[in-house]
């Protein structure tokens, strides 16, 4: 099958550092490719891949200050790809909204994963305006603000199975969070569950220009007084012996999460998770099994005297069985044979097994 995986040009694919839906981008097409697929990438040009890459834009918008108007470099992303349509079985984008005007003209069938929030008043009116458009959950929850969308079906993220593996030779310690500092994320209760237990904490995360006021103002004072470690970003390479490392992921969120990477980047680590009940989560924790979810601080703390419960080897098993991106891979392929029986065409090109 001829597949076009059209990707944000925010960061490269797969990301230098934090970058949750381009991580998700990389991986798909990586196994996709391995699976014989004939895949073209469009990304920036800083992008690396085992597929064809269609540079859209020479690199990262964020690694480029003098970008101001992210518009424009996916305007011409968007047209690059709407020149060679034709030649593809399936346009797959990670744009949002996007694609949506453009390629509803066309002939070519194309789907969209959205991979954001979707509670906000002003897409009522553009999934309203667009009822036939096919789109991808990535949870169930997702879906809830705009039941009226054509959801095709719910695939959730993968992670290639050696990517992130346990580090047997490292002696759980502390507690972790990993991510990004944003009010919906909640360090803040991160850093009171590790203040509660006696436990250290160390956050790995990425503080967006946008999110700076509030790290200095809400986050930073908490850093001085407590027994918490900040290390910022941290990349692929450095994950496993961070999460190794950590008696728990913690995951106290405040927000519906749509996914939520970092639940199953600890579980490929064997490391359990401590996750607050919103959104996607208990669609991605199997409560008792690869974690447990809790409703508020109390609980969380609760749950870190419950972890010996939770084998590790057993954790490490679970992600192997829903979480690889083998079997994100495969669903995708489903989902877009389906697409392409509805438009009643013919497969340009099949994939030979590997």
């Amino acid at each position: 099958m001829r597949i076009a995986q059209i990707a944000p040009l925010h960061e490269a694919v797969p990301p230098k550092f934090y970058g949750g839906t381009e991580r998700v981008v990389s991986y798909l097409t990586e196994a996709l490719v391995e699976q014989g697929h004939e895949v073209t990438l469009f990304a920036s040009g800083d992008s690396c891949t085992s597929a064809r890459l269609e540079a859209a834009w020479p690199r990262a918008l964020r690694l480029d200050p003098s970008i101001r108007d992210w518009v424009a470099p996916h305007q011409l992303l968007l047209d690059k790809v709407r020149r060679v349509a034709h030649e593809f079985d399936v346009l797959h984008f990670h744009l949002d909204y996007l694609p949506f005007a453009l390629f509803s003209q066309l002939d070519t069938p194309f789907v969209t994963t959205l991979h954001g929030r979707l509670d906000l008043m002003e897409l009522q009116a553009v999934f309203d305006h667009f009822p036939d458009v096919p789109v991808i959950s990535i949870s169930d929850s997702q879906r809830q603000p705009l039941p009226q969308a054509n959801w095709l079906n719910t695939i959730y993220h993968g992670l290639p199975e050696s990517l992130l593996t346990p580090r047997p030779h490292v002696k759980p310690e502390y507690l972790a969070f990993l991510g990004r500092i944003c009010p919906e994320k909640r360090a803040d209760h991160a850093i009171r569950i590790a203040a509660e237990v006696g436990l250290p904490l160390k956050i790995a995360a990425k503080v967006d220009k946008v999110d700076r006021e509030y790290f200095e103002k809400e986050i930073e004072p908490l850093l001085k007084s407590t027994d918490v470690e900040f290390i910022g970003e941290i990349t692929e390479a450095q994950k496993p012996e961070f999460l190794s490392g950590a008696k728990a992921l913690l995951f106290p969120i405040d927000w519906s999460e749509p996914f939520g990477l970092v639940m199953i980047e600890s579980m490929a680590c064997g490391t359990p998770v401590i996750a607050f009940n919103r959104g996607s989560v208990p669609e991605v924790i199997e409560h008792g099994v690869t974690g447990f979810i809790c409703e508020d601080v109390p609980g969380a703390v609760d749950a870190l005297q419950r972890l010996d419960e939770l084998p590790r080897e057993k954790i490490r098993a679970e992600f192997v069985r829903r979480f690889s991106s083998k079997t994100m891979a495969q669903n995708y392929v489903e989902t877009y044979t389906e697409l392409l029986h509805k438009a009643r065409r013919p497969i340009l090109h099949s994939a030979a097994v590997r």
